[in-house]
């Protein structure tokens, strides 16, 4: 068996067109060694997302899943049986008998947000290696609890923050950290318009009481890139938001949905530097735009998906320093056949941090703690939007009864 396979070899030995060849008629598409057997909790859209995404990695394999929801087992069941050309995925009936399954070693968290706390408060008493989907919670108090929880936990535990992993991100993380290419970062400014929120199981991502509100379910990505870049703690935050379009007209069980679909938040950082952040859930496409601002020179990066002109996805990066340095114009992506797993590759790389963790290489992946700022900005931007008033981060944690000081 070969080590270090090339990306060339991981595409091929996933090509459904040579499924014919015996395992000695294989080289070149030699299916990469499974070292580390997973277990999936919940196999929504994004469960599933994640098991395209182990398989294709290569270094793991899936065993079987949990999930309550019978449409989305069968779904799973049929969607990964296609995509690996005939595997089967067993069916546990319980977390715990899922987690005390000696084949299994680590652990994917896909649940709905509201129940990451419980499922999480399950999961690490088998103290399996865990990857937890975005937001680890759904509250600051939870989050903080998941903190603790993971505090010399044995194993890996790791957060979904993928977006950290898109193109356009991993160009401007280098550019602004490694390169030093703006040099200070002082102004950091995100804008997403996109469509609105997709239909869920039972629906719970329309209900700020299941999600965790928009600013904490969808936007915690962002401010984990927010934190990233600012490389401090949020000071301060303020926010304007409402329910303008999406689902002001819609009901489930009784219940009138809640959540916001645009929001202007700004947050201010203990070292200066300070953010603002533009997002609009009512337009035709998918549209994020990053801008930094330093002292030697700003960095502009964007990602498109315009369904209206039938496009598919173009992301870019732009770099113009203050000090007679040649500015930059740059397309970046990643192959067609990561991008076209999910979330425009990032999830793909989110599983090679996970597998290297697990086999103790270090790396850039989401901590338990990174997971934490994230859920405390996008709470504390939802509060300003409930009350007026500008979030003072040390009160609120204190407020929520969280013992941690700036």
């Amino acid at each position: 068996m070969r080590s270090n396979r090339s990306f060339i070899s991981r595409i091929l030995s996933t090509n459904p067109a040579l499924v014919y060849l015996k395992p000695e008629d294989r080289y070149l598409t030699e299916p990469e060694a499974k070292e580390i057997t997973c277990g999936v909790i919940g196999v929504g859209i994004n469960g599933q997302e994640h098991l395209r995404n182990f398989v294709f990695e290569g270094h793991a394999s899936v065993k079987g899943f949990f999930d309550t929801a019978d449409a989305s087992a069968d779904a799973a069941i049929r969607m990964f049986e296609a995509y690996t050309h005939g595997q089967q995925l067993h069916r546990y009936a319980s977390i715990a008998e899922l987690c005390s399954d000696p084949d299994i070693d680590a652990v994917m968290i896909s649940t709905p947000n509201y129940t990451h706390i419980e499922v999480v408060r399950e999961v690490v008493k088998y103290k399996k290696h865990i990857l937890l989907e975005k937001p680890m919670a759904t509250t600051v108090k939870d989050a903080w609890e998941i903190v603790q929880l993971a505090e010399d936990y044995p194993a890996v535990f790791q957060i979904g923050l993928q977006y950290r992993y898109k193109s356009i991100y991993r160009e401007a993380i280098y550019e602004a950290q490694t390169r030093k290419t703006v040099g200070d970062v002082r102004t950091i400014s995100i804008s997403e318009q996109r469509i609105p929120f997709l239909d869920k199981v039972n629906q719970w991502n329309k209900f700020s009481a299941y999600s965790g509100g928009t600013l904490v379910e969808k936007c915690c990505h962002y401010f984990d890139l927010f934190n990233l870049f600012a490389a401090s703690r949020p000071k301060a935050v303020y926010a304007v938001g409402s329910q303008a379009v999406n689902y002001s007209d819609f009901s489930y069980q009784g219940e009138s949905s809640d959540i916001i679909d645009n929001a202007f938040v700004i947050i201010e950082y203990e070292n200066g530097v300070k953010a603002n952040f533009n997002l609009c859930m009512f337009a035709p496409m998918f549209f994020e735009e990053l801008t930094l601002c330093g002292s030697n020179g700003r960095l502009h990066a964007q990602e498109k998906q315009d369904f209206s002109a039938k496009r598919g996805l173009t992301s870019s990066l732009s770099i113009a320093c203050n000090d007679g340095q040649p500015a930059r114009n740059t397309e970046t992506f990643y192959p067609a056949v990561i991008e076209e797993i999910g979330h425009h590759g990032a999830t793909f790389f989110e599983h090679v941090r996970f597998i290297e963790n697990i086999k103790g290489i270090e790396n850039d992946s989401a901590s338990v703690e990174e997971g934490f700022w994230a859920v405390v900005v996008g709470a504390a931007a939802q509060e300003s939007i409930a009350t007026g008033q500008r979030i003072d981060i040390e009160a609120f944690l204190k407020n929520e009864q969280v013992p941690v000081t700036l």
